[in-house]
């Protein structure tokens, strides 16, 4: 199997886009369905890896020209992680990594010193960034709070607004008790990795 790893190209969206949509489905991301790729405001590292003419990996990297334009962490100038995956029919074959390597290598062209990435509670996702080198240091909650939970939450100052379903961030210091409280609570990480 030989992958080509290539600059996304405009006629790439659709398969950019299944490419995603399925390598999320089985991720705490997989309600994280996006119909059109991102544009990012700054410059991007944006890769493919192309198998039969089918995208089957996807590397997003949106990086600075002044620090903390991007990353929120960090010193010097860096690029943030937005979208990683991989087709799920061909995981385990390295493909990850390689959209790495090669964004990594153009990111030190280009003078960035590190990279950041977030990512949920996936026990395989976040076994993947620590083999390859991230490390994290810092974690909130991404919170999903539907109307059962939300009484004591969440409340409109516009009677006529009753709020369903809201997504929030918790970034006190109880993070277990929080997530206890809701069926759906994901600890989020940042990772950080120096090139």
């Amino acid at each position: 199997m030989k992958v080509e790893i290539r600059a996304y190209k405009p006629e790439d969206e659709i398969g950019w886009v299944r490419c995603r949509v399925l390598a999320f489905l089985d991720s705490a991301y997989y309600d994280n369905v996006l119909t059109a790729k991102e544009r990012y405001e700054n410059q991007a590292i944006e890769l493919v890896a192309i198998l039969d003419q089918t995208v089957v990996g996807l590397i997003d990297v949106e990086y600075e020209n002044e620090e903390r334009s991007v990353c929120s962490r960090g010193t010097g100038l860096g690029g943030m992680i937005w979208h990683i995956a991989v087709h799920p029919d061909y995981r385990r074959q390295g493909i990850a990594r390689t959209l790495l390597a090669e964004a990594e290598r153009m990111a030190r062209q280009k003078n960035l010193n590190r990279f950041e990435a977030w990512t949920r509670d996936d026990k395989g996702v976040n076994r993947w960034y620590q083999q390859n080198g991230f490390s994290s240091d810092y974690s909130y909650l991404h919170l999903y709070i539907n109307e059962e939970d939300s009484s004591e939450v969440i409340h409109s100052q516009d009677k006529n607004i009753l709020p369903m379903t809201t997504f929030a961030h918790y970034v006190g210091d109880n993070k277990e008790e929080v997530k206890s409280q809701y069926k759906r609570a994901y600890e989020c990480f940042c990772y950080e990795k120096v090139l």
